[in-house]
């Protein structure tokens, strides 16, 4: 466990959807394992049933109390929602050491590109990368003036953010553009001490994934259904990046199930 910074203070993070799946696992990793985390998303309900989980965590494990828990209820593609995160997270805690910008959707499955409705192609530009960008941005910004100077930033792109599954025009697009953006925010991080990194996840075991189990459109035109891992090991790979020294940053990391179809895909 390496949640306290080398002045021996708590480690703060904000994680973004922190109210279901890859960022309540990620969360919960985090909390159970000595840092304080602001818990941001659009259900405050789901926010506090993600702190309750990682108290249960630390019990069950033997574990002393944990980090605590902060529930800041956000719309990531608002940039007033975005800054009021950020100053509920300072206000509470201080500063920030991380931002897991993992907010994200995937929009209507299954939808040819002729068909998606500018709107729905709009609101999962505005998720997940808009959003992605208005967060780091204002890490960023508390990064840069805070003392001690730097962090980290994690974005979560995806297999896709590499190779994209059929009719997913606007999940995949988006996801290229976080490629983009991590690079852009690592470069442009260097002189203050602000490492940038990504991590692309494929068949994590999660309410979104749910369907591969029993069949996934696959780029042949066949349906089948496709293996999946545990949501746990991707918040350990997260927190393993998350407590590296900002002198060393994982660049990008893929974590997948293993006999998933991706390597080959297509």
């Amino acid at each position: 466990m390496n949640a306290k910074r080398t002045d021996g203070r708590t480690r703060i993070a904000v994680v973004t959807g922190a109210g279901s799946g890859i960022g309540r696992a990620v969360a919960v990793e985090l909390l159970r394992t000595g840092w304080s985390v602001a818990l941001a998303g659009r259900r405050p309900g789901a926010l506090e049933e993600t702190a309750a989980l990682a108290e249960e965590a630390g019990r069950a494990a033997g574990e002393p109390a944990g980090g605590e828990a902060l529930a800041v209820r956000t719309d990531v593609s608002r940039p007033r929602d975005v800054e009021a995160l950020f100053a509920a997270a300072v206000g509470r805690f201080g500063r920030v050491d991380l931002l897991f910008n993992n907010a994200g959707t995937f929009g209507p499955g299954g939808v040819p590109v002729e068909e998606l409705p500018y709107e729905a192609w709009r609101h999962v530009v505005d998720t997940n990368l808009n959003g992605a960008f208005l967060c780091a941005q204002a890490a960023y910004r508390q990064m840069k003036e805070q003392d001690p100077q730097g962090g980290r930033i994690i974005n979560n792109g995806s297999v896709s953010a590499h190779t994209p599954r059929p009719l997913s025009v606007a999940y995949t697009a988006t996801k290229h553009a976080l490629t983009g953006l991590t690079k852009s925010l690592s470069l442009d991080g260097r002189p203050y001490r602000i490492a940038v990194g990504q991590i692309d996840i494929g068949n994590a075991a999660t309410d979104m994934t749910e369907r591969m189990r029993t069949g996934a459109l696959q780029a042949n035109g066949e349906t089948a259904p496709e293996p999946v891992m545990d949501v746990a090991d991707v918040a350990r790979t997260v927190r393993h990046m998350a407590e590296l020294p900002l002198e060393a940053n994982v660049q990008f990391a893929t974590v997948l199930a293993t006999a998933m179809p991706y390597v080959g895909r297509g």
